[in-house]
């Protein structure tokens, strides 16, 4: 028998999850495929101990954790998500936020969610039994990678994958109940939900094989929740007992885990008291409490990452005692160690990865700097521009006067180090196109045309004539903004392109940002300069540079800063869709805005968040 869902009717037709398989459970929206995946999810987490990945698509660790309270205890889930709880609910409910703080339960609910992020993740959990992907959408949303059909197709294939290499039962939620939909996306075992009124029917159909059976489930929606038919005879208001730690001290808990803090998320309602499982979200560390404390700060995954965040610590630590806790020199050593030890922090977060980076390819013609001191001929979107559509109003008399904000992005290159980078060298390909799997250098025949005089041109402010090359982050910007309807996608007549993960660099982005935000919270001005030189240096000398031969990558250092601008970009287009003018874009990290920011950005030094380094009136008075 394999790990079980939770329903009874449903296991016994399964035979529980089995290792290796892929299991699809389709629904229309409002069909109870969510609600499969958190009865998987919690079971095996709460009840059999046993450690789950919950990769939330389009959902919240709020979201989540309200369904867990509700179905677990069981309470009613409006009455939770309003708080609107009675006292012995609130006791109840009380008792298993405790205990979810300890369950091994790894939600990764990030907006940049794709499956090789999820893969990546696997071999960071020890002792992981069950991935679930909640969910899969059919309709394409620009800021969801797991949407649209040519996406959730692959995104199937690579978790059938991800089941039969790791041995591993994937349950994935689609919200279709389109059969050709369900027919391409079915490559093991699926579930169809059809829901009439309180009933639910489950057909299971084996691929090969064709429909096997059809069950009658019950949706007691009131508790967020799918259960037995036999269900129905239970009093469904009487909340089960709360667990308590002697039943369920788990087996086997990760070893040493980050603390998640026990709030999953601000929410609408934060009367409502939330659970707590362990959190993917880019946050730092803090200590496990039985009541909600400030926004969530934890680590990734609730991954154990203090082996790595130790080799800086110690470097930090070592250059202190060298210089007598001297700030400056001590920041100046590590600053001049910032490469080696950065390479080396680098190799130790591959160890056990996915896949086997190729670090000294051929370096291609195009690649190549044409002096020592010059450049090679990839066009990165570096941007340097104005709305001068903005300003020439304002010179005029035309707009009348504003006030603009200078906005500063945390860590752009850090950030970025979330990209997809070619795993092996690059293949020519005479034909061109796009594969969203490969990554690598483009060329067009021509510079893409930008008719918006509100935002920047996503590819910077070059003015050439003739073909241009392009890397992967540029390119994915163009056909973003070809999604958003802001251009016409990319014509790619050749490229030069490997497989592509987006995973090579994740493992350390995610070291480095836990290490920088718990050095912001202790004021460590050290590891803060040290972090920062690591990050920035690394992204500088992986291309062609003397002072760093452990790696030769150009590709690579193009993808990374053509990512930083993109994100700013991004953030300008972010701006301007919520109100904002967008005023001036510099660099990696300089945004310029007129109106209130605050209400769309997050203040604040992490790299999820926004700071103000200055602030001026447009336009400028003149010196009498």
């Amino acid at each position: 028998m394999g790990l079980p869902t939770g329903i009874r009717t449903l296991d016994d037709a399964l035979g529980g999850l089995q290792p290796g398989r892929f299991y699809l459970v389709a629904a229309a929206p409002g069909g109870g495929s969510s609600l499969i995946a958190t009865a998987a999810a919690r079971t095996s987490a709460l009840d059999q101990h046993q450690p789950v990945l919950y990769a939330a698509s389009g959902l919240t660790r709020a979201d989540i954790a309200a369904r867990i309270v509700a179905a677990h205890l069981p309470v009613d889930y409006r009455r939770l998500r309003a708080g609107r709880l009675t006292p012995t609910e609130q006791d109840d409910t009380a008792a298993l936020h405790h205990h979810l703080a300890s369950a091994p339960l790894y939600i990764d609910d990030g907006t940049d969610l794709t499956t090789d992020a999820i893969a990546e993740s696997v071999p960071d959990l020890p002792g992981l039994a069950l991935v679930v992907v909640d969910r899969l959408q059919t309709t394409e949303d620009p800021r969801l990678p797991l949407s649209g059909p040519s996406q959730i197709t692959d995104a199937a294939q690579a978790l059938a994958y991800l089941a039969r290499t790791h041995e591993l039962p994937v349950l994935a939620a689609v919200d279709t109940d389109d059969p050709q939909v369900i027919a391409a996306l079915s490559l093991d075992i699926t579930v169809t939900l059809t829901r009439d009124a309180d009933q639910i029917h489950a057909t299971i159909t084996e691929r090969d094989l064709g429909p096997q059976t059809t069950l009658t489930l019950h949706a007691d929606l009131a508790h967020a929740r799918i259960t037995d038919p036999a269900a129905l005879s239970a009093s469904p208001t009487t909340p089960a007992p709360p667990p308590t730690a002697s039943l369920h001290t788990p087996a086997q808990p990760p070893p040493a885990p980050l603390q998640a803090p026990t709030s999953p998320s601000p929410d609408p309602t934060p009367a409502e008291p939330a659970p707590t499982a362990h959190t993917a979200a880019p946050r730092r560390p803090s200590p496990r409490h039985t009541t909600a404390p400030p926004p969530p700060q934890s680590g990734y995954a609730n991954r154990d990452y203090s082996y790595f965040t130790g080799m800086i610590t110690h470097a930090v630590d070592e250059a202190l005692h060298d210089h007598d806790d001297d700030i400056t020199a001590a920041t100046e050593a590590l600053v001049k160690k910032a490469v080696p030890n950065a390479m080396a922090l680098f190799e130790a977060t591959r160890v056990g990865g996915n896949y086997e980076h190729t670090i000294y390819p051929e370096t291609l013609e195009f690649l190549r700097k044409k002096t020592k001191d010059g450049a090679d001929e990839i066009w990165e979107g570096r941007h340097n521009w104005t709305n001068t559509h903005l300003t020439d109003a304002l010179q005029n008399g035309a707009h009348p006067p504003i006030t603009v904000n200078a906005l500063d992005t945390n860590a752009s290159f850090l950030s970025a180090f979330k990209t997809h980078l070619p795993i092996g060298a690059l293949i020519h390909d005479p034909h061109g196109g796009f594969d969203p799997k490969r990554s690598g250098i483009y060329r067009l025949p021509t510079r893409p045309t930008w008719h918006h005089p509100d935002l920047p041109d996503p590819i910077g402010n070059r003015r050439e004539d003739g073909p241009v090359l392009l890397d992967d982050a540029t390119i994915r910007l163009l056909i973003r903004c070809a999604r958003l309807g802001l251009c016409e996608a990319p014509h790619i007549t050749e490229c030069w392109t490997s497989g592509a993960s987006e995973g090579l660099l994740e493992k350390f982005r995610r070291v480095l940002t836990e290490a920088r935000a718990n050095a912001i919270e202790a004021d460590d001005t050290v590891t803060v300069e040290y972090i920062k030189s690591m990050y920035s240096k690394f992204t500088s000398t992986i291309g062609e540079s003397s002072v760093n031969r452990d790696i030769r990558r150009p590709d690579w250092m193009h993808i990374i800063r053509s990512q930083a601008f993109a994100n700013l970009w991004y953030k300008s287009h972010r701006a301007h869709s919520n109100g904002l003018t967008v005023v001036r874009v510099r660099g990696t990290d300089e945004l310029h805005v007129a109106g209130d920011w605050r209400t769309v950005f997050t203040e604040g030094r992490l790299t999820t968040q926004m700071k103000q380094k200055d602030q001026y009136p447009l336009p400028r008075k003149s010196a009498r």
